[in-house]
């Protein structure tokens, strides 16, 4: 992992594209929709996790892509230690980059959108719980797709229908916190969610990259 962070951090647009992509837009919702507080906290929740699904989005065709030009990913594959765990600390690495600071990122947006202070604290949380759950099934999307030269809307069509459960149960707890309700119940399956993806994405990831390289 820190191999990771070290490349990382010489390639700082890899990892700043995100965070600039996810302020614009979530910056340009009002500009669409209306200006009006009381309608922008009413869909704050809505704004921000859609915003974060697809600013985490943006720069996972690229998880792989450095590795497979380089040729350390097929070293990957026939080393020694395990490629599920060399996995799991690359995801890592790329969330510690995105979905973290994303996350850090969001209560300044959300008051910007108006959302009330309360649920502050539900949005970070569904976003420190959610945004893991992202970067774990978009690698094995990038996996799929390492070897193509325009993978990138592929990654896309292949991730996004697998994101739509994480996107509406993180932006229903936020809404949940909003009208007063309890939030536990959509953080509790965002929290399986997590708990699934786990141990099976990184497997599921480097099967994806041997058919990728061996296909």
């Amino acid at each position: 992992m820190y191999r990771e962070l070290r490349l990382a951090a010489r390639r700082i647009f890899d990892w700043l594209n995100p965070l600039v992509f996810f302020l614009l837009v979530v910056c340009l919702f009002p500009l669409a929709v209306s200006p009006e507080p009381a309608l922008l906290g009413k869909i704050a929740p809505g704004i921000v996790w859609v915003a974060a699904l697809l600013a985490t989005l943006l720069g996972m065709d690229g998880l792989f892509r450095s590795d497979f030009e380089d040729g350390s990913l097929e070293q990957m594959l026939v080393g020694s230690q395990p490629i599920a765990l060399l996995i799991s600390a690359k995801v890592l690495s790329y969330w510690l980059l995105t979905g973290l600071p994303l996350t850090l990122l969001a209560p300044l947006l959300a008051l910007m959108l108006s959302l009330p202070v309360g649920s502050y604290e539900v949005l970070c949380l569904s976003l420190l719980i959610g945004t893991p759950s992202l970067c774990l099934i978009g690698a094995i999307g990038a996996a799929l797709v390492v070897g193509l030269r325009r993978g990138g809307v592929l990654l896309v069509l292949l991730i996004l229908p697998l994101y739509i459960p994480i996107l509406i149960f993180g932006s229903g707890a936020v809404t949940a916190s909003l009208q007063g309700m309890e939030a536990t119940g959509q953080l509790a399956i965002l929290g399986a969610f997590l708990a699934l993806a786990l141990p099976l994405a990184p497997i599921a990831t480097a099967a994806a990259l041997r058919i990728s390289i061996n296909g």
